[in-house]
């Protein structure tokens, strides 16, 4: 399959520019920082070119549905979506220095989906729960949540690393990220959006529940999980509002709710319940 080489490909491309960008970083050279700029865009266009194909792929084999089915296609999308919002991020604050820390997400998202042997890669038709409209509106509000919480992650990493410069050195690494005050700023706007969308994929999943199993909700693992993840984020968005914290407290949570995410999204699909199908 011409998608599944692309995708491939796309992985080392992701790769490549990670390490562009870090260079960037240590030698201070805005050339590498062009060139990591356009490795990602690179990235992004044959990914979205091997997402289309794909998904005309499983009209030619009788199938007919978007790719986002099983664990290997929300892989290659959810990499997608952290790149994809990435770069808008980049083009409107004019700052790089994100990449070295959200690049890697996409990478081992991609590598995970290309290279591990559990993962079945091949178009398979969808079980009799997926064939519904909601799929592609509950998978994408989803995933566009996830991403942004990816990016909060990243720039919450970068606000702790950012703090250990107690006396304002003039360390390369450390002098090309931004002021604390700007990460902070930056980390609750994507947690909002993060929140937003995560708000939006729990009401659409739990109207595809009822039409696909006749209850809005079942406490299966994944639907708790989902629900663990919004009220820390929640909580997250109203210890700012309310309590008025910041920095620190607010990125170390970012950290917890972004592992409460990769929990929901990995470690629940190997337990028993409605959701199990996705690892296959």
């Amino acid at each position: 399959m011409i998608n599944a080489t692309i995708l491939s490909y796309t992985t080392f491309v992701y790769f490549a520019a990670f390490l562009l960008y870090l260079l960037y970083m240590v030698m201070r050279k805005p050339l590498m920082g062009r060139l990591a700029t356009y490795a990602s865009l690179l990235g992004l266009i044959a990914q979205t070119v091997a997402i289309i194909l794909r998904w005309i792929e499983s009209y030619q084999l009788g199938f007919g549905h978007a790719p986002l089915s099983n664990l290997y296609e929300s892989l290659i999308f959810f990499a997608w979506t952290i790149m994809l919002l990435y770069l808008i991020v980049e083009w409107r604050t004019r700052n790089k220095t994100l990449g070295a820390f959200v690049t890697p997400l996409a990478f081992l998202a991609m590598a995970y989906a290309s290279f591990s042997p559990d993962i079945n890669s091949h178009i398979q038709p969808l079980i009799p729960a997926l064939k519904s409209n909601w799929l592609i509106t509950h998978v994408i509000t989803c995933f566009f949540g996830y991403a942004a919480f990816g990016l909060s992650f990243a720039l919450s990493v970068m606000y702790l690393i950012k703090s250990l410069d107690k006396q304002g050195s003039k360390g390369l690494f450390i002098k090309l990220i931004p002021p604390q005050d700007i990460l902070d700023d930056l980390n609750y706007q994507m947690i909002v959006i993060g929140f937003l969308m995560l708000t939006l994929g729990i009401i659409t999943g739990s109207v595809w529940a009822h039409s696909a199993w006749g209850t809005y909700w079942s406490w299966d693992p994944k639907e708790t999980w989902s629900l663990i993840t919004w009220l820390i984020y929640a909580s997250v968005i109203h210890s700012r509002m309310v309590r008025g914290w910041r920095g620190k407290k607010i990125a170390i949570l970012s950290i917890i709710g972004f592992c409460c995410v990769l929990f929901t999204y990995f470690g629940v699909n190997y337990l028993a319940g409605l959701h199990s199908y996705a690892k296959s």
